[in-house]
C-alpha cells in the first residue's frame, strides 16, 4: 500500500475522522510546522497526522521547573517523548486538514483542522524542525451488520446524553442532529463518549466500522448503568474533558 509522509503532531487525546480539532500552537517545534503548512497554497490540502501519546509529555520543558519540577530541560521536535519517539506514541493516528492556520502578533497560531482518514504510524523522523511521520493508510471497512449497530448505538448514546444532561433538562442533542451513516456515527460516538484515551485509542484502531459499534454499545450501556447510580453528580462535572495546551 501507498504510503504518505506529513508532519507530526502528537497530542494526549485522540483524534477520529470527521471531528474538528482546534489548536492553540506556542511551541516553537509546532509553530515551525505551521509555517511549513501555510506555504502550501491554501485551494489545496494542509495535512498533518496526529497521534495519541503512549508515554511522553505534551508540551515539552520550557524552562527549570516548568511545566514538571521533577523533569530536566530538553529542546528539539522530539522533546519529551525519549531517545526513540516511535515508541512513545500509538501506531494508529488520524490525518488532520487544516482549514484555518491563524498567526498572531506574538507568532503563536490558532489552527481550525478536521480529522480526516486513519492512518498506521510506520516510523518516525526527528532531523528536522519539527517531527515527520511515514504513514499508511488504513481503510475503514463496514463489517458485519454496521446498519443495525448503528440504530442500537444511536438509541443507546442518546439515553447516556440524557443522564449525562440530567432528567429535567434537554438533551445535548436533538435525533435530528445525529447522522445515520454507520461510519459517522461510529466516530461521532466514539469522539463524545467521557473515555480516558486508551479505550479512546481501542476505538480508533477497531478492525471495522462494526466492532467499533460493538464496542461503543457494550460501554454506553455500561457508562448509563453508571450514571443512574450517581444522582447527585453534577452534569458539568461528567461533560468536564481535558484541554489540550496545544
Amino acid at each position: 500500500m501507498t504510503t504518505v509522509r506529513l508532519p507530526l503532531f502528537p497530542l494526549n487525546s485522540v483524534l477520529f475522522p470527521g471531528l474538528v480539532l482546534p489548536l492553540n500552537i506556542f511551541e516553537e517545534r509546532y509553530r515551525a510546522m505551521m509555517r511549513e503548512l501555510l506555504k502550501t497554497p491554501e485551494e489545496e490540502s494542509r495535512r498533518f497526522a496526529v497521534v495519541a501519546i503512549r508515554d511522553g509529555s505534551e508540551v515539552a520543558q520550557s524552562a527549570p521547573g516548568l511545566p514538571d519540577p521533577t523533569t530536566t530541560l530538553e529542546r528539539g521536535p522530539a522533546a519529551g517523548f525519549g531517545p526513540d519517539p516511535l515508541k512513545a506514541f500509538h501506531k494508529v493516528g488520524c490525518i488532520a486538514d487544516a482549514a484555518t492556520i491563524r498567526e498572531k502578533a506574538d507568532g503563536t497560531f490558532e489552527v481550525l483542522a478536521t480529522g480526516t482518514t486513519r492512518v498506521r504510524l510506520l516510523s518516525v523522523d526527528a532531523s528536522g524542525p519539527f517531527l515527520t511521520a511515514e504513514l499508511e493508510p488504513m481503510p475503514e471497512e463496514p463489517g458485519d451488520e454496521a446498519g443495525a449497530l448503528a440504530e442500537g448505538v444511536l438509541r443507546s448514546f442518546r439515553q447516556y446524553q440524557k443522564r449525562l444532561a440530567g432528567a429535567r433538562e434537554r438533551s445535548l442533542a436533538t435525533g435530528a442532529d445525529l447522522p445515520d451513516e454507520p461510519g459517522v456515527v461510529s466516530y461521532l460516538v466514539a469522539a463524545a463518549m467521557m473515555h480516558d484515551t486508551p479505550t479512546k485509542q481501542r476505538l480508533l484502531q477497531a478492525p471495522d466500522t462494526a466492532s467499533r459499534l460493538r464496542d461503543e454499545l457494550k460501554l454506553l450501556r455500561a457508562e448509563t448503568a453508571v450514571i443512574r447510580t450517581l444522582p447527585s453528580l453534577p452534569a458539568s462535572d461528567l461533560t468536564r474533558g481535558p484541554t489540550s495546551l496545544n
